[in-house]
């Protein structure tokens, strides 16, 4: 654009002395993206779930749950069960801005980590996140309800899944996420990437 487009574009910006400053975009996994107007009278979410995601801080956040999870089957403690919860439940509402385990994965170890790191769909990850806040709320539920060894079971299952991503990239949620597109119960524009998650290595 010329200067003199620029000044018909934008007659008054120079008599009232404004300043029209650049749109920033939001990096992938920031937990400090700001409302925006979208232009149709919506306005984004101040903390959006990440998309894409980073794989490596994935696993890591995994690993946290692995050791979490493996402390409150070992222990029976319910500070561990309610840590673990509230981690899922902050991780699915707003991403990573108020998890301090995601915090951690992506703002401090990720960044250390020198490879190439590979970002994948965010919806099949907040969909295993969402399992992973369901079977920890079922646990809470198991122990408020004085059923302390089905509560450890409900976590163990959840741990074994998280060792699952962690170890291996496996991601269950994830391949759970795709059967769901492919029998049409969630809309494929959500994620056109994901229909063929299950068949990813």
């Amino acid at each position: 654009m010329t200067g003199h487009e620029s000044r018909d574009r934008f007659p008054d910006a120079k008599a009232e002395g404004a300043t029209i400053e650049p749109m920033r975009e939001p990096t992938p996994e920031s937990p400090t993206t700001l409302v925006t107007d979208r232009g149709d009278g919506r306005r984004q979410k101040r903390y959006p779930f990440p998309n894409p995601v980073n794989e490596t801080s994935a696993r890591i956040v995994a690993a946290g749950v692995v050791l979490t999870g493996a402390a409150y089957v070992s222990t029976g403690h319910l500070l561990l069960l309610l840590a673990l919860t509230y981690g899922f439940l902050a991780r699915v509402s707003t991403g990573p801005a108020f998890s301090p385990l995601a915090l951690l994965a992506t703002r401090v170890l990720t960044p250390r980590i020198r490879k190439t790191h590979r970002m994948v769909p965010g919806p099949p990850k907040r969909f295993a996140q969402l399992v992973g806040l369901l079977f920890s709320a079922a646990a809470c539920i198991l122990y408020i309800a004085d059923m302390p060894v089905a509560s450890r079971v409900a976590v163990l299952m959840l741990t074994a899944a998280a060792f699952l991503e962690a170890a291996f990239g496996l991601c269950l949620g994830c391949i759970m996420f795709s059967w769901l597109i492919k029998a049409g119960l969630v809309p494929e524009r959500i994620c056109t990437e994901c229909a063929n998650l299950g068949a990813r290595p």
